[in-house]
């Protein structure tokens, strides 16, 4: 079974062609260039990861990899087995060769090789996902009741709730707002920290911004640990929320409701707002706009998840889900006929009323 690299021990003295130093300044030039702090850390791993197992067969540089050690490598990660038998998930193999196809173009572009060993190497087809089922109103509404408020950190819990409720913004995009960044006259958020480190503005409404306020003025000072903290939303340190940190309590107000935690637990908001506001009538580029999506296909999957809206028209419109009675009352035809039709079996119009 193959089996998971250790990290290679630091040289007293760095190649400067080495995986360690070429790693370095191309990280260096992900933060110039703007590149989020998770795309460097997933960047990070999988480089680490690819120098590993580079270093156990005795490669040392960059310079050294050729097409068919890549390829040696992708078998590798698609065989890997993980301490509980099971692979790595499709998605995350995909991740890491698109990592490592993006650092070795870097370095091509930036002339540290010749040539580009990982151009036209060919990445796992990831399949359409659906997102992970919504809520439904009366699900939100339990969970956001069943919180706690006799103390700060249940006043910040609801509002944190409320604002992703009402604003779908992604985990990374609530810790990372700040207190300018509400505008409490038009309740609206600036969301700074949007993927690809896009801004936008979106509405808060007047029922989120109620339970923001009121945690501002009853529970936020209780919580902070200095007065020059500007994030809009404090742990229970008093501090900056971190994204796992925030992920892990807002799953477990979830469970503590009874309703069921069906995947990320924050994202599960960002979910049931697209797809609530789309059985509302929502227009999908408005929700494109909320969502922060860049491309509208991205939004597009929300038509496809709206499971209850469907069912209630297949109930309505289908015949095999109208019961009996429903089809004789539905029926325009002689009462005499409905009644010599139902005699025999049949419908009122004379289709068959029972049967696979």
């Amino acid at each position: 079974m193959p089996r998971w690299p250790a990290r290679p021990k630091a040289a007293a003295e760095p190649d400067p062609r080495g995986f360690p130093a070429l790693t370095a300044r191309y990280h260096e030039w992900m933060a110039v260039h703007g590149y989020s702090a998770s795309t460097w850390q997933v960047s990070g791993e999988s480089l680490t990861l690819f120098a590993g197992w580079c270093h156990e067969r005795g490669i040392e540089r960059p310079a050294e990899v050729t097409r068919d050690l890549l390829e040696r490598f992708q078998r590798w990660l698609f065989h890997y087995r993980r301490g509980n038998g099971r692979p790595l998930a499709l998605s995350t193999q995909h991740q890491r060769l698109v990592r490592l196809r993006s650092f070795f173009q870097w370095l091509a572009r930036e002339h540290y090789l010749a040539a580009d060993p990982a151009s036209g190497l060919t990445v796992p087809r990831l399949p359409p996902r659906l997102p992970t089922d919504a809520f439904s109103v009366a699900e939100v509404e339990q969970i956001l009741a069943s919180i706690e408020l006799t103390d700060p950190a249940g006043l910040r819990d609801r509002a944190m709730l409320e604002t992703l409720y009402a604003t779908g913004i992604r985990r990374s995009e609530l810790v990372g707002l700040d207190l300018y960044d509400l505008d409490r006259e038009r309740a609206w958020l600036t969301v700074r920290h949007g993927k690809g480190g896009r801004q936008r503005v979106v509405p808060l409404g007047e029922r989120a911004l109620a339970w923001v306020l009121r945690y501002l003025e009853d529970a936020r000072p209780a919580l902070l640990a200095r007065a020059e903290e500007w994030a809009l939303f404090v742990s229970n340190l008093g501090t900056r929320y971190l994204p796992q940190p925030l992920g892990a309590r807002i799953g477990r107000l979830i469970r503590a409701s009874g309703v069921r935690v069906r995947g990320g637990a924050c994202h599960l908001f960002r979910h049931t707002c697209a797809t609530l506001m789309l059985d509302g009538g929502a227009d999908i580029r408005f929700i494109q706009e909320l969502l922060g999506h860049v491309e509208l296909g991205t939004t597009q999957i929300y038509t496809r998840v709206s499971i209850a809206k469907l069912d209630a028209v297949h109930r309505a419109a289908h015949p095999g889900r109208r019961s009996h009675a429903e089809r004789l009352d539905s029926a325009d035809s002689d009462p005499q006929d409905v009644e010599n039709a139902t005699a025999e079996g049949l419908g009122p119009r004379g289709d068959a009323a029972g049967g696979p």
